[in-house]
């Protein structure tokens, strides 16, 4: 096979150069599991890729090896490579730095001050983050880097058509000779996702190339007012049918030793004053507070001040912080109390709940005006155990980051309505590596949006787990 004799190949000149030096300490070749190198021959096989694969399953490396031997073959030149801030600076890099296979290989990220001087460079992988593909698109950029592979890291960062990301780079993925996509969670709010994904791939070949048709054609309106585009009940099959062909689906417990994995859900009561302050922002959108006014202009601003509330506090005019309880607060010191010191990752979504938060349980975070190299730093430490308590933004830690050497024990002080957030920060502990069964707590406010939010979740989760089970049966063996 072809993987197998360019990988004998590496290991032999290895062995030929390591005889002609002093002994030193040389890098270790990547040599893939079978099923790595199933996701690499699908990669040299056809044009379009689209690899669902969880964390863990070794994505990166797979994408490099395909590269690798597609640039050894003469079929390719150089690789695009567009990811999510993290991965961009940390995991790509150190890929390529870890194996002896990708070591030659050299690489650019397109970021930072100096980022049109870095496009005239001789490189094999080009580097860049999502927010960046505004600027690489525009005035036909790209072109200088002269890139026949276009590889999509997280794809799911480009599932929503209006935004600026997807509308810079549509009309160019077509000049890519090979397009792969790269997620563990294509269809977070369900398969209305997988359009702009799969668009990236085909160019709407599969599900038509324009998402009105998309639309219509695979769902309805319901919900609310008809907001809501519900799948018609063959459109899961009908989805799987089209992109099957490009799609390969892993599950990292198929493949892994995986760890146990546990939900626990701490019921928190609010007080009774603070419930009636919930119930009149719920039905009325205005509070009137001993620090000034609350107000939402709709539902939807409402719904956001009821989970901050649901926490604890809630922004007014001028995002003044109004305390209304200390319930939630009192329970996570508890928790906290109770761990005594076992390395603990504690997730949070408003500002004022992290700063009640450090006030009674001190310790560092990854969210909003840290930089890369202080995440760095701060990662470093905590999986040194320097640390037991580690709080990160989800937005801030979903991707890249591995603490299952660390940590066990996710604390989720406000939940997120995002399942890829939500999913991937869990994954950044539950994940090949871990040796301790894997407790996620999440401290819900009882008769709350809270309440709601865990249930929309696991309807979300088992939409996306009904398409990775089809698409698994698509694509057995």
């Amino acid at each position: 096979m072809f993987i197998d004799s360019f990988l004998n190949t590496s290991r032999l000149y290895m062995l030929e150069q390591t005889a002609q030096l002093p002994l030193t300490f040389s890098k270790p070749a990547w040599t893939p599991h079978d099923y790595q190198k199933r996701a690499v021959a699908m990669m040299l096989s056809q044009a379009c890729v689209g690899l669902f694969l969880d964390p863990g399953l070794g994505k990166t490396a797979i994408a490099l090896s395909a590269f690798k031997l597609l640039k050894q073959q003469g079929y390719c030149k150089r690789m695009l490579v567009i990811a999510p801030l993290r991965p961009t600076f940390s995991v790509w890099p150190a890929e390529i730095k870890k194996w002896s296979n990708f070591s030659d290989l050299k690489y650019v990220i397109l970021h930072g001050k100096d980022k049109q001087d870095l496009l005239d460079v001789d490189a094999d992988v080009f580097i860049t983050n999502v927010d960046t593909v505004g600027w690489l698109f525009a005035n036909d950029r790209y072109r200088q880097i002269s890139a026949d592979i276009l590889c999509v890291d997280e794809s799911s960062k480009f599932r929503h058509v209006d935004t600026a990301r997807f509308k810079a780079i549509k009309k160019y993925v077509g000049r890519f000779k090979r397009r792969w996509i790269l997620t563990g969670t294509p269809a977070p709010n369900g398969l209305i996702d997988l359009f702009g994904q799969i668009y990236l791939l085909d160019e709407g070949a599969a599900l038509t190339p324009y998402i009105t048709r998309f639309r219509i054609k695979y769902f309805y309106q319901g919900g609310f007012g008809g907001y809501t585009w519900v799948p018609q009940p063959w459109a899961m099959d009908a989805i799987t049918e089209r992109i099957g062909p490009m799609i390969l689906r892993m599950k990292a417990e198929d493949y892994l030793t995986m760890p146990d994995l546990q939900h626990i859900n701490i019921k928190v009561d609010l007080p009774p004053e603070a419930a009636k302050t919930y119930r009149r922002m719920e039905n009325e959108f205005y509070l009137q507070l001993e620090a000034g006014e609350v107000v939402a202009v709709n539902a939807a601003v409402a719904g956001g001040k009821c989970r901050q509330i649901a926490n604890g506090c809630v922004y007014g005019e001028e995002d003044v912080v109004h305390t209304v309880h200390t319930a939630k607060l009192e329970a996570f010191v508890d928790l906290i109390e109770e761990l005594a010191g076992q390395p603990t990752l504690v997730v949070y979504e408003f500002k004022h709940d992290l700063a009640a938060m450090l006030k009674k349980v001190p310790g560092p975070y990854l969210g909003g005006g840290v930089s890369p190299r202080q995440a760095d730093k701060i990662i470093s430490d905590f999986n040194a155990g320097k640390t037991s308590v580690l709080y990160g933004h989800p937005a801030s830690m979903g991707h890249g980051l591995n603490l299952q050497e660390a940590a066990h024990h996710v604390i989720f002080y406000g939940i997120t309505w995002d399942l890829e957030l939500y999913d991937q920060t869990i994954r950044r502990v539950y994940r090949q590596g871990q040796t301790h069964k894997v407790l996620v707590y999440h401290l819900v406010a009882a008769k709350t949006l809270d309440e709601v939010v865990l249930e929309t979740l696991k309807d979300k989760d088992h939409t996306q787990a009904t398409l990775f089970r089809a698409l698994s049966l698509y694509n057995r063996d």
